[in-house]
């Protein structure tokens, strides 16, 4: 066998051995959904209270068991004939006894209860199937994103605004449904996703098919005898409640606790100019809309 080549001397101090480069910092985490269970109450409250309502409502003994759909399946719930009440509920004497929305009632006999106690009643099974299929598709998804409090606060006062806006019209009437607090997750919806555009991908898309949906809803609101005018108080209502409650960090921001000691990374601000800017605008409009409302309403003047 041959001898190895003798290893050359290596001068100590020739070469300086750089430290490696430190690795970069980690992401922040994924911000962690919340566990939806405000609008699945939501829900059972207004099964429950319709239920309750057909109870009061007792159609066999008010009406005549003879005139009452489904008299011998439902009994003392059975529903009010088709000519008084065509989408399968109670009387409309009935919904105004347990907190239909009065303008009357609410000006003259001081019942301001009514603004709030009229968006958990439903004209009828029709009514309450329908707006309850649309607050299970559009309240969970908004709740494990923003939180139960966030989203409670915007359904009663976008319900709130809803009414405000029926009881202005020119023929006031009685009114009923939760319509005016779900368009006012609608326009949440619209708002929340203006106002945090720049976390978003496909931004063309999400505004195309969210304006389409609430096209439809409002469209919804030009059949007889549906108070449009309560989904678009409501709506509007929402619209600006998405800018205060909904504002989310902007892209790119990482918060100080989810960056390693000893990196020096040029931080992002949480939140833009703009976000401020439609906060404060959608505070200041929400305040006096509301105020206006209230003073016109009092004051005898309708829209």
């Amino acid at each position: 066998m041959g001898k190895r080549p003798p290893v050359p001397d290596i001068e100590v101090g020739a070469y300086v051995k750089q430290p490696p480069p430190p690795p970069p910092p980690p992401p922040p985490p994924l911000p962690e959904k919340w566990r939806s269970w405000l609008v699945p109450v939501i829900f059972s409250v207004n099964i429950t209270i319709f239920v309750y309502t057909m109870y009061v409502n007792d159609c066999p003994a008010k009406t005549g068991a003879d005139k009452c759909l489904l008299y011998d399946l439902l009994g003392r719930f059975s529903f009010q004939p088709l000519q008084e009440n065509a989408v399968l509920g109670p009387s409309v004497i009935t919904l105004e006894r347990l907190g239909a929305l009065d303008p009357m009632a609410i000006v003259k006999n001081g019942e301001a209860w009514r603004f709030f106690s009229c968006i958990w009643l439903h004209a009828g099974v029709v009514h309450l199937f329908t707006n309850m299929i649309s607050l299970l598709f559009i309240g969970i998804r908004l709740e494990e994103e923003f939180g139960f409090l966030r989203i409670g606060v915007l359904y009663v006062l976008s319900g709130f605004g809803g009414s405000l806006m029926s009881s202005l019209r020119r023929k006031p009437s009685i009114s009923v449904g939760a319509s005016g607090a779900l368009l006012g997750l609608l326009g949440s919806m619209l708002s929340e996703l203006l106002m945090n555009w720049t976390i978003y991908a496909n931004k063309c898309s999400a505004i195309s098919t969210l304006l389409l949906i609430i096209a439809l809803n409002l469209a919804f609101g030009l059949i007889p005898h549906v108070d449009n005018s309560a989904h678009i108080g409501g709506f509007l209502s929402g619209f600006l409640l998405g800018f205060i409650l909904l504002m989310r960090p902007q892209y790119g921001y990482v918060s100080s606790r989810y960056i390693p000691v000893g990196y020096n990374i040029k931080k992002k601000s949480k939140h833009k100019c703009y976000q401020y800017l439609l906060l404060i605008t959608a505070l200041v409009v929400l305040i006096v809309g509301y105020i206006w409302g209230l003073a016109a309403l009092y004051g005898g003047h309708t829209l």
